[in-house]
C-alpha cells in the first residue's frame, strides 16, 4: 500500500513536511497546501523550492480555474525540476467554491472540460488531478466520470463526498468503485481513513476500503496523520512526539515573524494533535491562551506530562 500526505492549507507546510519526515516518514508522495497566484507569493515560493523539500517526492498542487493562470505556474514549477502537478478539484471552502475554484469548479463541467482541453494540450509537466464527485448530488458523479476518463491523468485522487458535504457524515464509497469500473488511470483514495490495520472492518480503516474495493493500492491521509503522527509507521512513543513537535517549533520560530506567526501554527496544529489525547479540553485551552512562545511551551510541558494519549507508550 502506498501512502500520500494530504496537502492541508497553512498545516502541511514544508516545515511540517521536512519535520514529519524526519521523524515518522512512510509517505510515497507528500502533496503541498494549494497554489493560487500565478506569480506565486514568497510564501508559496518557500514551500515549493527545491531545498525546501530535498529527499522527498513533492507534488505541488494549484488551485485556478483559469487555464492560462494554470499554465503559468506549471511552467514555473518546472523551472524548478517539477515534473508532475496536482489539479485541486476538491476544496470545499465556501469562499473558494463561491469563485468556481476548487469542488466549485465541478459545478460548470462544459468550462471544467473547456479549461481540462487546455491544460492537457499545453502542459510542460504531467498532471494529476483531486477532486469530490460533486457539489449538491451523487449523481453529478456520472457526469464528471465521463469528463475525466478524456484525459492521460497521471493520478486521480479522490474523495468521494459532495462539496456541500464538507466533512461530516460518512463518505460515499460507491463513487470510488464507479471510478475504479470506469477509468483505467491510477486511482487514489482519500476520506477520513484514520486506522491502516488491513484487517479491521471498521469504518475509516483501510481493512474497511478493501472489503469494498480490493485492488486499491494507495490512499492520501490528511485528518488521520495529524491526530496521530504514527499513523503509518506505527511509531507511538511519546519521545518521538515531542521531538516532532520541537522540531516543527524550532522550524517555525526560525521562518516565522513573531511569537504571535508562529503560535498560530502551532495552534492550528493541536486542533487535530489532540484529537489523539483522552480528554484534552483543559490542557488545550492553556495552550490556546499563551500568547508568548515561552507560556507556549509550558503550556506543552503540561500536556505531554499530564495528558494521557492511549496509544502512546513512554
Amino acid at each position: 500500500m502506498k501512502y500520500y500526505l494530504a496537502p492541508m492549507e497553512g498545516i502541511t507546510t514544508y516545515n511540517f513536511r521536512r519535520a514529519y519526515h524526519k521523524y515518522y516518514g512512510g509517505v510515497e508522495k507528500y502533496f503541498t497546501p494549494f497554489i493560487a497566484n500565478r506569480r506565486l507569493s514568497s510564501r508559496e515560493r518557500n514551500d515549493i523550492l527545491p531545498e525546501h523539500n530535498q529527499g522527498r517526492n513533492t507534488v505541488p498542487q494549484i488551485l485556478t480555474n483559469r487555464a492560462e493562470d494554470f499554465l503559468d505556474i506549471a511552467n514555473t514549477l518546472a523551472s524548478f525540476g517539477y515534473d508532475t502537478v496536482n489539479l485541486n478539484l476538491g476544496c470545499p471552502s465556501g469562499t473558494v467554491v463561491a469563485r468556481k475554484r476548487g469542488s466549485g469548479f465541478l459545478s460548470v463541467p462544459d468550462e471544467l472540460e473547456r479549461f481540462l482541453d487546455t491544460i492537457f494540450e499545453k502542459s510542460p509537466v504531467k498532471i494529476s488531478v483531486k477532486t469530490r464527485i460533486g457539489l449538491e448530488a451523487v449523481s453529478e458523479w456520472d457526469r464528471l466520470l465521463e469528463l475525466f476518463a478524456k484525459y492521460p491523468l497521471e493520478e486521480l485522487i479522490l474523495h468521494p463526498r459532495l462539496q456541500r458535504e464538507g466533512y461530516g457524515g460518512q463518505v460515499h464509497p460507491e463513487a470510488f468503485q464507479a471510478a475504479a469500473r470506469s477509468l483505467s488511470v491510477p486511482l487514489c483514495y482519500n476520506g477520513d481513513l484514520t486506522d491502516t490495520d488491513h484487517t479491521s472492518a471498521g469504518y475509516g480503516s483501510l481493512g474497511w476500503l478493501l472489503s469494498l474495493q480490493p485492488d486499491t493500492d494507495t490512499v492520501m491521509i490528511g485528518r488521520g496523520i495529524l491526530q496521530n503522527p504514527g499513523l503509518l509507521t506505527g511509531d507511538s512513543s511519546v519521545s518521538t512526539l515531542r521531538a516532532f513537535h520541537d522540531e516543527l517549533l524550532e522550524g517555525y520560530i526560525k521562518i516565522m515573524s513573531g511569537d504571535t506567526n508562529t503560535l498560530y501554527k502551532m495552534k492550528d496544529l493541536w486542533t487535530f494533535l489532540s484529537k489523539g489525547f483522552q480528554s484534552p479540553e483543559h490542557f488545550l485551552k492553556r495552550i490556546r491562551k499563551a500568547d508568548r512562545i515561552p507560556d507556549y511551551c509550558l503550556a506543552v510541558d503540561a500536556f505531554f506530562r499530564e495528558c494521557p494519549f492511549p496509544t502512546i507508550r513512554s
